[in-house]
């Protein structure tokens, strides 16, 4: 069979992780998945006249129920979706971006939600349509790049190399957009760096919003303590978050966050911003520490530097999580199992 993929393939971003592994899940069963940027598209009609292109796809796939799946309405190829965390959080409170969502999921053969709450969210806009929805949770695949140095990447990043080996990094993950908030926890990160220099706060990730990433730029070079990383590859990135003492995400809203996932499986504990798409896989003192505000997350980030306990529980709760409940195998499984429906 072969599969029409769309996605926003935005390099280095959650996203286009996502994409790319869930199209070697299927081409691992035989099929021909070509993966799209849903930006290369201005309209359905694009989308079909590619569809029906000699030789033709016989079937479609897409992230995102409205940037991806409105795409494919009125395709004559059968097609699936999967949610993405912006359909539920932020493009539902747009009624003509409902209304489109709600055409998309009547036109679908099948839908995916990350999570149980996910699907939650989703039934109180379109529960007619409840019975489509699986729930599959994100796999994860985590490989730290072959000789990387931790001192050459602090450097790079502006941290001073004196005393290295007292430092307590936070790494926070994100595309520079405003939906991800790096700047929410700046001022409060630069008061604490000031009371102590030894923790720090590396931003790192692609450009994805120009203008916002100037903004963040402006603040970070004005703020002590906090530091903007050039993105990295996914290895480099991972060997990274592998070094640092916490995963930060400050995220407003999310579907289900590759990174913090991906810190799970590094044991690396993560401190995270509670909201709906976050607190679904970090379940507090528990699997990762939540925080409601900024304050909040310097005390909970304290406790994690005081209490050896806490961390030492958190980062065995999350590497058990990820094996259990985010397994590559089984995802790619799922996925196999998901794609016979548009035959």
């Amino acid at each position: 069979m072969k599969l029409l993929f769309l996605a926003c393939l935005s390099p280095k971003t959650g996203n286009c992780t996502t994409a790319e592994r869930i199209r070697e899940h299927i081409e691992s069963a035989g099929h021909t998945c070509v993966l799209r940027d849903t930006q290369d598209f201005k309209s359905p009609a694009d989308v079909a006249a590619l569809v029906t292109r000699e030789p033709p796809f016989d079937a479609a796939l897409a992230i995102h129920l409205y940037k991806g799946g409105r795409l494919l309405l009125g395709s004559k190829a059968p097609f699936g979706v999967i949610f993405g965390g912006t359909d539920v959080n932020e493009d539902v409170k747009d009624e003509k971006k409902r209304m489109v969502m709600q055409q998309v999921l009547k036109e679908a053969r099948f839908a995916v939600a990350f999570s149980h709450k996910l699907k939650e969210e989703a039934e109180v806009f379109w529960l007619s349509q409840s019975s489509k929805i699986y729930i599959q949770p994100q796999g994860v695949e985590t490989k730290v790049a072959p000789g990387f140095s931790w001192s050459d990447f602090l450097r790079s990043t502006g941290v001073s190399d004196a005393g290295v080996d007292n430092l307590h990094v936070f790494l926070l993950v994100c595309g520079l957009r405003r939906v991800k908030d790096p700047l929410y926890l700046l001022e409060a990160f630069s008061e604490w760096h000031s009371e102590d220099p030894s923790v720090v706060l590396i931003i790192i990730g692609p450009e994805i919003d120009p203008v916002f990433t100037r903004e963040v730029e402006a603040n970070v070079e004005r703020a002590k303590g906090v530091f903007l990383a050039p993105e990295r590859s996914q290895e480099e990135l991972h060997a990274a978050l592998k070094m640092s003492f916490a995963l930060v995400n400050s995220s407003i809203s999310e579907g289900m966050s590759a990174a913090i996932l991906e810190a799970m499986d590094l044991e690396v504990p993560v401190v995270a911003r509670d909201i709906p798409g976050n607190s679904a896989i970090v379940q507090h003192e528990d699997t990762g520490l939540l925080f409601s505000t900024p304050q909040d997350f310097i005390n909970v980030s304290k406790r994690l530097l005081g209490d050896h306990p806490l961390l030492e529980r958190v980062v065995r709760n999350g590497k058990r999580y990820v094996e259990e409940c985010h397994s590559s195998a089984k995802e790619r499984i799922a996925y196999q199992q998901l794609v016979q429906l548009l035959q």
